[in-house]
C-alpha cells in the first residue's frame, strides 16, 4: 500500500533500536520506560520487521502519550493493520471502524477502508452458517467502490463481491432445502419463492423452482380432501411456469407426473356444471 512509505523517512534505524534495546534491559523495561518516542519507534522497528503481534503491544503502549497529536492516526492505523496482518480480524475491523469515523481525512484512509471491508470477507463463514458478516461484506465493499472508483483495488473488490453474493444464494437455497428434506413443505414454498424473489438471478434458479413444484405436490397429495384441490391447482400454476422456463430440464419428466396426478384428481373431483344439476333435478 503506497501511502504506508509516506511515515518511514525520519524514523531511527534499526540499528539504533537494537543498541536502545540493550541499554534499556529489553522490550519490557521499554515498555515501562515512560519514554513515548522510544515506544513508539521501536513499535515502528517491530513493524517494519512485521512482527506484527510485538509491534501491535508498543503501538497499544504508546497511544494514550499521542492522543489528540498528529501522531495519533498513525498509531491507530498501524495498529490496527498488525491485527489484520495477524489475522485478528475481529479486533482490527472495530479499529478500522473507529480510524474511519475519527480520521476520515488521513492519508491512509483508503487503505483503512479497503482492509475494513476485507476483515468482514475474511470473517465471512461458508453458505451453511449465519451470513450476516457476508451481508455486512457486501455493503463494505460497496461503499469503498463508491468512494474510490479508480482505485486498482475496485476489479478485486468486484470479483470478491460476486463471490459474496453467490454465498447469499446458496445459504438462501441450503434453507429452503432444509424445510423441503425435513417435510415442512408450506414453509419451504414460502421460503423458497422468498429466496427467488430476492435472488432472481440466482445459479439455484432452477433447483428452487424444481423444489416449489415438488413441495407443492407433497403437500397436496398429503393434504385433507377439502385442501387438495386448490393445493394440486397452485402446483399445476408452478409447474406450467418452470416447464416454460426450462423446457429441456432434467426433473421434467418428473414433474410431468406430478401434473397428470393433480389432473386425474380435477377431473375426478370437478363440479358438475349447471345443465347437470338442472336435469337431476
Amino acid at each position: 500500500m503506497k501511502q504506508l512509505k509516506l511515515q518511514w523517512f525520519g524514523f531511527l534505524g534499526s540499528l539504533l533500536l537494537v543498541m536502545l534495546l540493550s541499554s534499556c534491559g529489553g522490550p519490557n523495561s521499554i515498555l515501562k520506560s515512560g519514554k513515548p518516542d522510544l515506544i513508539y519507534n521501536t513499535a515502528l522497528d517491530f513493524y517494519g520487521k512485521e512482527k506484527w503481534s510485538r509491534a501491535s503491544t508498543f503501538f497499544e503502549a504508546s497511544h494514550h502519550y499521542y492522543q489528540g497529536t498528529p501522531r495519533e492516526d498513525s498509531i491507530l492505523f498501524f495498529n490496527a493493520r498488525c491485527k489484520y496482518k495477524d489475522r485478528d480480524y475481529e479486533t482490527a475491523v472495530e479499529l478500522f471502524d473507529i480510524f474511519r469515523r475519527r480520521f476520515g481525512r488521513s492519508v491512509f484512509i483508503e487503505d483503512a477502508e479497503g482492509m475494513h471491508a476485507m476483515c468482514y470477507y475474511y470473517l465471512s463463514p461458508g453458505p451453511k452458517r449465519d451470513q450476516s458478516m457476508t451481508s455486512q461484506a457486501i455493503i463494505s465493499i460497496a461503499e469503498f467502490i463508491s468512494h474510490y472508483p479508480e482505485s486498482e483495488q475496485v476489479p478485486q473488490f468486484r470479483a470478491i463481491n460476486q463471490e459474496l453474493t453467490e454465498r447469499l444464494h446458496e445459504k438462501a437455497y441450503l434453507n429452503a432445502y432444509t424445510y423441503y428434506k425435513i417435510g415442512r413443505y408450506k414453509s419451504a414454498i414460502t421460503t423458497l419463492k422468498n429466496a427467488l424473489k430476492t435472488y432472481p438471478d440466482s445459479k439455484y434458479r432452477e433447483e428452487i423452482m424444481y423444489l416449489i413444484v415438488a413441495s407443492g405436490y407433497e403437500l397436496a397429495h398429503n393434504s385433507i380432501p377439502s385442501k387438495q384441490a386448490d393445493r394440486y391447482l397452485s402446483m399445476s400454476d408452478s409447474y406450467v411456469t418452470f416447464k416454460y422456463e426450462f423446457p429441456e430440464s432434467k426433473h421434467l419428466k418428473e414433474l410431468e407426473q406430478y401434473f397428470e396426478e393433480a389432473k386425474d384428481f380435477r377431473d375426478k373431483h370437478s363440479d358438475k356444471d349447471p345443465e347437470q344439476e338442472e336435469d337431476e333435478e
